[in-house]
């Protein structure tokens, strides 16, 4: 064969669909005699229903029906984790509400303007509760109990019992914000339901369902185990997706009311949110609270670590806590040799929107908190940020490396990116141009942040689906289990096969996210498309050249271990170039004999891999107006073996745009009776392209052994990586004003009040005492945090 097109950048298949607009999304479907949702969401944080009188709004024009809980008559359930399975969610709120914008009942109109009027005329009696709205004062004992039988608002949590900071001779201590964010994709959540036979004449199929999600077959066995009904009896179909980011990962409470309401009234029921829908029901990111000590011996050698990490949960015992207790505490450890770990989690319920996966999904918050600590240390040791880390780095030699948390890492030389993006930025030289503008006293301060990072990809390895058909004609029909949503699995997939079987990318159709095409699949999140989707791919498409040399063996009457595949994409005989048969001929003769040139398997990995590397910040901080400009952002990522490095930088750049938002601008905030203040884009502050500025990405590449293409997951990393490199530089321009800390996100408004603390002589403290809750929450035996429930 030729050159393998592998490694090689190949601008992405499906965007022409795309671009002029011959695909489809949930909302642009159109089914006959479809109506449509609309919900009555609650306008308080936290009360009790005293009743709902929908009798207006069941009269209004337009109206087919007004369902409330007791209506419906859904079953509460959990969402993508369980993390406290006594506290389930109702689809629609029974006895009291627990966040503003709760749905509380819905009605279905002819028309989305009929459904929207009448919800209006919906009115709901309320006795309002206290609210909770901070994560830490939850914790309290003292604070209203989201849930009276459980007692507190503690849903969950573990410590460690044990003295990490015995041996050290320095400790530095901070109390850091990971702020709690909005996943705002382009396109929000949307979901179509058609009751009734679907597929072939007789079929007594009960359910297809059109929904935005991340995992189709995922979201079929949520919605067929909570519905009562057997997954072959529901298809999920998922067109084309405007972002995910982990916010589409689950059966959310609304899909499930649409779903109910649809089976109802034996009509198809649409809902596609609204942008202010979005911000306060799309599960929320990030959300915690870390109390972080660091001991080290005055050389700057680590010699143990203390973290107490509260992670604010929302109104349901959801996905966070789950997160603070798997990801956050598994990549605690980061890239360094560290001999002692303490680790403290719980998970706090507040009168807020449910807190759930956002791009990194708890391993951005574990890497913020240890780069910002790491910086910290070198404050205090006087060392340089780079060298500290030099000092502590996990050594190539000593991989494969089980860290204290448990994670396994893959392999990893974690100077390897640091030395190329040092290289990249020209580190002395900055950090001459920074001595400089200090000794002139220029008031606008540059800043140098350095963030090194491992994460982890395809959490727990597990099997992923893969298929490969080639047809008479000579084309191929591609499918895999995973459900792309932008990252390019089309492209990547028939690169996969293409290189295997010789047979053109234009010739190669890729099927993927329904559950009547493609039976089985994990879908995808935790950046594990490519190496098990992927490597799926190509196990099919190995099996079906092997297939394929099988049966043009017998067609040249030569032996299958001479038959190869030529340059051109034919099969021949090794000597004897004269004699070929193409794709076609070869399938076709399958046909003619009752048989197809086809594979379908699952790939299976043995555990997670875990991508590195390492990004270098330079920003300008405005010490007059607090005002925080990058100059440069250099990534230098490790995903392993890169397939095609148009995809890689397409999902670096779109990381480092979500990273840098939640270092300068992006925040979810509440008042104290817990209404929103940026439940709208005009007070969301997300950066366009106009506040964002060039990037400057790299790779280097350190293959994995736990899968043949060698590949990691790139899909989350930049977005690990960028957030502390961006804050460590904002604190480092302010350094020689006695600044040494900077909350997330470091606004105008919050540098310039730092600046103007550290300028009076009075500094923000680093530290306060954690919640007095850490202290009883249960031990596991050898201090491992334990779950609370099934995760």
């Amino acid at each position: 064969m030729a050159g393998s097109i592998l490694g090689t950048s190949v601008r992405r298949v499906e965007d022409l669909q795309l671009i002029t607009g011959a695909s489809t999304y949930v909302g642009n479907l159109a089914l006959d005699g479809v109506l449509h949702a609309a919900f009555v969401r609650s306008p308080l944080a936290h009360a009790r229903i005293l009743g709902i009188d929908t009798t207006e709004a069941k009269a209004a024009p337009g109206v087919v029906a007004v369902f409330t809980a007791a209506d419906l008559g859904l079953p509460a359930h959990h969402g993508l984790m369980v993390v406290n399975p006594d506290l389930p969610r109702p689809p629609l709120a029974t006895d009291r509400v627990r966040f503003v914008g709760e749905a509380v009942a819905v009605v279905i109109g002819e028309t989305k303007a009929a459904a929207v009027d009448a919800a209006e005329l919906v009115e709901v009696d309320y006795d309002p509760l206290p609210a909770v709205i901070d994560l830490e004062a939850a914790l309290d004992p003292a604070s209203e109990p989201q849930f009276p039988d459980l007692g507190s608002n503690v849903a969950a949590g573990a410590r460690s019992d044990n003295a990490p900071l015995a041996d050290a001779e320095v400790v530095v201590r901070a109390r850091m914000v990971n702020q709690r964010l909005a996943v705002m994709p382009m396109e929000g959540n949307a979901i179509a339901v058609l009751p009734g036979p679907w597929g072939e004449e007789g079929a007594n199929d009960e359910l297809t369902i059109w929904v935005s999600t991340q995992m189709p077959h995922g979201f079929r066995n949520q919605t067929s185990a909570v519905l009562g009904l057997d997954a072959d009896r529901v298809r999920v179909i998922t067109p084309h997706v405007g972002g995910g980011f982990g916010g589409k990962a689950g059966l959310l409470a609304e899909h499930t009311v649409v779903i109910g309401a649809a089976r109802a009234l034996g009509r198809p029921v649409t809902w596609v949110e609204t942008r202010s829908e979005n911000l306060v029901s799309m599960p929320h990111g990030r959300a915690q609270v870390g109390y972080y000590e660091l001991g080290l011996t005055r050389e700057g050698v680590i010699t143990g670590m203390r973290a107490r990490v509260v992670a604010d949960a929302g109104a349901y015992a959801g996905f966070n806590g789950g997160l603070v207790m798997g990801p956050t505490y598994l990549m605690s450890q980061g890239v360094y040799r560290m001999p002692k770990i303490g680790f403290d989690a719980a998970a706090a319920l507040t009168n807020t929107t449910p807190v759930g996966a956002f791009r990194g999904a708890g391993r951005p918050e574990a890497t913020a908190y240890l780069e910002r600590m790491m910086d910290l240390a070198a404050d205090e040791l006087g060392l340089d940020p780079v060298e500290i880390r030099r000092r502590n780095f996990i050594q190539p030699t000593e991989f494969p490396f089980t860290t204290i948390p448990g994670a396994n890492y893959d392999i990893g030389d974690y100077d390897l990116p640091l030395r190329e993006a040092l290289r990249l930025v020209d580190y002395e030289k900055v950090r001459e141009e920074q001595a400089t503008r200090r000794e002139a006293g220029d008031p606008v301060m540059l800043g140098i942040g350095v963030s090194v990072y491992v994460e982890i990809t395809a959490g727990g390895g597990g099997t992923e689906f893969g298929s490969v058909t080639v047809h008479a004609d000579g084309s191929a029909t591609i499918s895999a289990g995973t459900s792309g949503h932008g990252q390019g699995h089309p492209t990547a997939f028939a690169m996969l096969a293409s290189d295997r079987l010789g047979i053109p990318m234009e010739k190669i159709r890729f099927v993927q996210s329904d559950t009547a095409a493609v039976p089985r699949g994990g879908g995808t999140g935790g950046s594990r498309s490519l190496q098990m989707g992927g490597n799926a791919v190509r196990a099919a498409a190995e099996d079906v050249l092997e297939q394929a040399r099988r049966r043009a063996a017998a067609m040249l009457e030569a032996s299958v271990d001479d038959v190869q595949l030529t340059e051109d994409g034919e099969f021949g005989v090794a000597g004897v170039p004269s004699v070929t048969l193409t794709w076609a001929q070869v399938a076709g003769a399958a046909e003619n004999d009752g048989a197809q040139l086809a594979a379908a398997l699952d790939f299976r990995q043995e555990g997670a891999t875990f991508p590195f590397g390492a990004h270098v910040s330079v920003v300008e901080v405005d010490t007059e107006t607090g005002r925080v400009t990058p100059r440069r952002h250099v990534a230098v990522d490790d995903c392993g073996r890169i397939l095609n490095p148009l995809l890689v930088n397409g999902q670096q750049h779109g990381g480092l745009a979500q990273g840098i938002a939640q270092a300068l601008y992006e925040e979810i905030v509440y008042d104290s009776e817990g209404q929103p203040l940026t439940g709208t884009l005009a007070d969301y502050r997300m950066p366009s392209a106009a506040d964002l500025f060039t990037f400057e990405t790299a790779n280097t590449e350190t293959p994995t052994p736990m899968n043949p293409l060698g590949a990691k997951g790139i899909g989350e990393s930049a977005t690990v990586g960028a957030t502390p490199a961006v804050q460590n530089a904002v604190v480092d321009a302010l350094r020689p004003l006695g600044v040494r800390h900077v909350d997330l996100p470091c606004t105008p408004e919050r540098v310039w009040r730092a600046v103007q603390d550290a300028r009076s002589g009075h500094p923000a403290d680093l530290w306060r005492e954690p919640p007095a809750a850490f202290a009883s929450l249960p031990v596991r035996p050898g201090g491992e945090v334990v779950e609370g429930g099934e995760i």
